[in-house]
């Protein structure tokens, strides 16, 4: 398992303490967190260099779920839902599944689960192909304005709106 710690030299930032979830999960169309991708496989995922298109993550299924910060979780295997039940706050994405560019200009947005980068063992979401490119210039610093944003965002309620230009596949059963 591979995962892409960027080079950031020590105490070059710090992230805030707050946690990046515990608010009002998003949740698409499909009734599932992440879409109902599995999100211990994110883990389990060789990442691309900066600049290119991520593996995709595993789908989950339908039968292989769980409940946690307000929302059904979907797994592609029995072992990740035991991974994932035996630390759920490892594998949620940042941000309650929000877009963490749209969180560090200052709003919730969708998270898109195929646009997605782990950064020092956090799994990020953005919204849009275009949005990752904004989020690439700049990982550690739009990181560090979206852990100052994001306790004055976390008590809003979860985004409502569609994924652009983006088919949420339900779980499989």
């Amino acid at each position: 398992m591979t995962r892409l710690f960027l080079g950031i030299a020590a105490g070059a930032f710090s992230l805030a303490t707050f946690p990046a979830f515990a608010g009002e999960q998003f949740v698409d169309e499909t009734g599932f967190a992440v879409s109902g991708y599995d999100v211990v496989s994110y883990f389990n995922l060789e990442q691309a260099p900066v600049g290119e298109e991520q593996p995709a993550p595993a789908q989950g299924r339908a039968d292989l779920t769980t409940e946690f910060n307000g929302a059904t979780w979907a797994f592609a295997s029995e072992e990740n839902l035991q991974t994932f039940l035996a630390d759920p706050e490892r594998f949620i994405p940042a941000y309650d599944g929000h877009c963490a560019y749209g969180v560090a200009k200052g709003g919730k947005v969708p998270g898109n689960p195929t646009l997605w980068r782990i950064v020092d063992d956090t799994l990020y979401l953005n919204i849009t192909k275009n949005v990752v490119s904004f989020w690439n210039e700049d990982i550690p610093g739009n990181i560090t304005l979206s852990e100052g944003n994001w306790p004055g965002l976390e008590p809003e309620p979860a985004s409502m709106s569609t994924i652009p230009n983006f088919s949420s596949p339900a779980p499989i059963n």
